[in-house]
């Protein structure tokens, strides 16, 4: 029974708030899963072209790595769906929705290193391999700033908001404590209206 109470600010039981974080786990997948597609149909493509004959050795191991990246990326993003699909109607959402996410994550780590080998491939290949260098080393540092930094920063500033919110929150409360209120009819406060009139009357006559 208690798997079925609320247990969420949304007002969730734990098996709702399971179905809606996998449905926005897929929703993520599918916009990376574009973007591995689109890569690796690049990388399977540039090998059948005919300047691949005049990679050097140090190009043919950076596209071989980089393509083994790109099929491990897209297998790990393909993963969850296939984890559903082999645990579906068994009970087990909740347990899938952390695995899935793990593996997503893992997937996005081995994608920042496919970008990067790709692009220092193909910079590589057309202006030398210092540009090269240069090329994958920025892609890398960016992807990693908006895929690991930046949600931290995020994080921490929603924490530090939040924090601030709450002491606020906790001022106000303190300030509404202390409206005066004449002493007898301190007790009546958070009572029906009905019960407060009476408690009115019974003062004005004791007052009399």
């Amino acid at each position: 029974m208690a798997e079925h109470r609320p247990c969420t600010a949304r007002n969730e039981t734990p098996l709702q708030r399971a179905d809606r974080n996998f449905v926005e786990l897929l929703q993520e997948l599918r916009v990376t899963q574009t973007g591995v597609q689109i890569l690796f149909a690049f990388l399977l493509s540039l090998a059948f072209t005919s300047r691949f004959e005049d990679l050097d050795t140090v190009q043919r191991v950076t596209y071989v790595i980089t393509l083994l990246l790109a099929v491990l990326a897209a297998a790990l993003f393909t993963a969850p769906a296939a984890l559903h699909r082999s645990l579906f109607q068994q009970g087990a959402k909740p347990r899938i929705v952390q695995v899935s996410s793990r593996l997503a994550t893992t997937g996005l780590g081995v994608l920042v290193f496919a970008f990067s080998g790709s692009v220092l491939l193909v910079v590589d290949v057309t202006t030398g391999r210092a540009g090269g260098i240069a090329a994958g080393a920025a892609t890398f540092l960016v992807c990693v700033g908006l895929w690991g930094l930046l949600p931290r920063l995020v994080r921490r500033a929603g924490l530090r908001a939040e924090a601030d919110g709450t002491g606020e929150t906790a001022e106000e409360e303190s300030d509404q404590d202390e409206v005066r209120i004449p002493a007898p009819l301190r007790h009546t406060v958070g009572q029906p209206s009905g019960l407060r009139g009476a408690a009115n009357r019974e003062a004005s006559a004791r007052h009399r």
